[in-house]
Parts: structure tokens; C-alpha cells; sequence
């Protein structure tokens, strides 16, 4: 992880978000999740400068294609952001997982066939 993550983990993992669990550099169908909620089925996704490109781009929007086809929601976030904010960025982890805890069921995704 890199040390960003690391800081974003370090809040994530103390389960101070309404008791949820997150695993981190969770493996799911051909990706590597930063971190996961399977509970939830949020993922979130620390961004550096490589997202930032043409490739990362298609890269990024393929992939949360997929997720999204497993009900998966992704939340992305800017490294710099997490450095600088954090606050602000567990606060959006907190209202959705929030949202996800006391909204409709999630829901049901097609079955998983393992790498695609």
C-alpha cells in the first residue's frame, strides 16, 4: 500500500464507521479492490497520477463498469485529497455507507464466475 493508502486504511480499519468491516487489496473478479466493504459491497479506490491519463481513464471506467454490473459502488478519491482532507473523505464513506446500511436491499448481482 502506499502511504496514503496506508492513512485511509488506518481510519477504515479501526471500524468506526457505523461497525462496518473493510478488507483492503481485496481481489474480485480480474481487479484488485484498494479497499472493500463485502458487506455493503462498496469498494473504494485511492487515485493517483496514472488515473489521470487517457488509459487510466478507459482503465478506470471499464472497471467500475464491471463492479457496477456486480452491484458493486465504487467511490473513488484523489490522493491528494485523502492527504489533505481526510476528514472530508471518511465523511463520504460514512454517508454512504450510511446510506447503504438504512436503504433499500442491495441489489442481487448476477453470479460471480470467477475471472473474466
Amino acid at each position: 500500500m502506499t502511504a496514503c493508502e496506508t492513512k485511509l486504511w488506518q481510519a477504515l480499519s479501526r471500524r468506526e464507521l457505523s461497525g462496518v468491516k473493510f478488507r483492503r487489496q481485496h481481489p474480485i473478479g480480474r481487479f484488485t479492490l484498494d479497499f472493500y466493504c463485502p458487506e455493503l459491497r462498496i469498494a473504494i479506490e485511492v487515485d493517483g497520477e496514472h488515473h489521470d491519463t487517457a488509459s487510466g481513464r478507459r482503465r478506470d471506467i471499464e472497471r467500475d463498469a464491471w463492479l457496477a454490473s456486480q452491484a458493486i459502488l465504487v467511490l473513488r478519491f484523489w490522493t491528494g485529497d485523502v492527504i489533505a482532507s481526510l476528514d472530508a473523505v471518511v465523511g463520504k464513506i460514512l454517508e454512504e455507507v450510511d446510506a447503504r446500511i438504512e436503504g433499500d436491499p442491495l441489489p442481487i448481482p448476477p453470479p460471480f464466475r470467477g475471472r473474466e
